[in-house]
């Protein structure tokens, strides 16, 4: 169910779950004063201490949490399943467009549960929701895994990750599912009484994604040009132009591309009707062919005299160069329209796909790693014996952390190259956002 709930929320909250409030105290803005009032010198100054400080929400496992404490009594309230649409604040020094932001949209989901397998299995559940949607809508390969302890949400037992490499080779982490055992849960008292009549803690969980997903598709698909933009995603999968050169054309120009926008509307791609903006705005031909080229609209149609006078209209598809076009009557494009919106879809995670998987490299040596780092551009896969110290080490080194360990894959034991010691898998090494 979708819910909204408070985005001030009290210091004591937060105090309540001690790796919670350590891992996110950097990162909150506190309001102190409820007003403003008008100093000696003029100036408006803060006036109205509050009691108690309110943290801007950072997230919001301590409100929700409270909640969940007041809502569920009995098993059969469980399992419970929130979902809330918001806004977070985040602190952050040196922000970055859809990356790194000090307020940011996310949707983050929290859900309780009678017991831990339960709990644990909603967690690798949303998990793969996410990572159908990114694979499948977004066009973006990444890797599913566990996040090492370090790297772990504040307060859970476990989190999962999915992360996508940027065409510089860093990696940008897409969001998070965490299994919070029953930590949150007896720090906020979530208790139910169980089929025996005994009184027992939930199982919670927790898991979003933010805004930081649009950074993703910029970074991995666009290029020199512009966004490019994937159509089962794009706001306007088609883009008609009527390239007008002189007066006496304009007229039949237009009452074409109306007509032709109506007959591509009728046809439906992806469950819903395809989306077709008709440009007629009075500019240059070549200001209107930029415009939608660096909007990224997977499909243009120009249509000019000569393509009435041929019936042949002009088809330029935003992942190849804007020089290539190619022509199609206009019984060919509306036959083919979605095959050809599908065949850019698969283009794009192909590409993304094919650069991915050549930037990743298998490294078993520490010289090879570091040299990989300081050199080269990707993800290394390496063996790591889980000995936290090697993590300090490399990030203070050459800025870089463990992404995920992954979970699919071959898990082939070797020997942690930092170490010497027995590691029961190769886990991924890169730079990060």
């Amino acid at each position: 169910q979708n819910a909204y709930f408070p985005l001030f929320i009290p210091l004591s909250y937060l105090e309540k779950e001690a790796k919670h409030v350590k891992g996110f105290a950097k990162e909150c803005a506190v309001v102190t004063h409820h007003r403003l009032v008008q100093g000696e010198d003029g100036k408006l100054i803060p006036g109205g201490e509050l009691e108690e400080p309110l943290i801007v929400r950072p997230t919001s496992e301590m409100i929700i949490g409270d909640m969940f404490s007041r809502w569920i009594e009995s098993h059969r309230d469980l399992p419970l399943l929130i979902n809330q649409w918001a806004n977070v604040v985040r602190w952050e020094m040196r922000t970055r467009l859809f990356l790194r932001t000090t307020e940011f949209l996310w949707q983050e989901g929290h859900t309780a549960h009678v017991t831990e397998k339960e709990a644990r299995e909603e967690t690798r559940r949303m998990l793969d929701i996410y990572v159908e949607f990114v694979e499948n809508k977004l066009a973006i390969p990444v890797f599913k895994g566990e996040k090492t302890e370090s790297e772990r949400f504040p307060g859970a037992i476990t989190t999962f990750t999915f992360e996508a490499m940027m065409q510089d080779g860093k990696a940008l982490q897409g969001g998070t599912s965490h299994f919070l055992g029953q930590n949150f849960s007896k720090a906020q008292n979530i208790t139910f009484q169980d089929k025996e009549g005994n009184q027992v803690s939930a199982w919670t969980t927790s898991w979003g994604v933010t805004t930081r997903m649009i950074g993703g598709v910029v970074m991995v698909h666009g290029d020199d040009d512009g966004l490019v933009l994937p159509p089962r995603i794009a706001s306007a999968q088609i883009v008609i132009l009527p390239l007008v050169h002189k007066s006496e054309t304009k007229e039949k120009i237009l009452a074409y591309c109306h007509e032709l926008k109506k007959k591509l509307q009728a046809i439906h791609y992806c469950e819903d009707s395809l989306t077709v903006h008709l440009d007629e705005r009075d500019i240059r031909s070549g200001e209107k062919v930029w415009s939608w080229i660096k909007k990224g609209v997977p499909i243009r149609v120009e249509v000019g005299p000569r393509e009435l006078e041929q019936n042949q209209l002009s088809i330029a598809k935003r992942n190849k160069g804007h020089k290539d076009l190619e022509k199609q009557s206009e019984e060919e494009l509306l036959k083919t329209i979605v095959d050809q919106l599908e065949a850019i879809q698969k283009d794009l995670y192909q590409k993304a796909k094919v650069f991915r998987d050549s930037h990743v490299k298998e490294i078993n040596t520490k010289e090879g790693f570091y040299d990989f780092f300081k050199k080269d551009i990707g993800f290394a896969s390496c063996h790591w014996s889980g000995d936290p110290a090697v993590e300090e080490v490399v990030q203070k080194d050459l800025n870089v952390t463990i992404r995920c360990i992954p979970l699919d894959g071959l898990k082939e034991e070797g020997t942690c190259p930092f170490t010497g010691k027995l590691s029961p898998q190769r886990v991924l090494f890169a730079k990060s956002y």
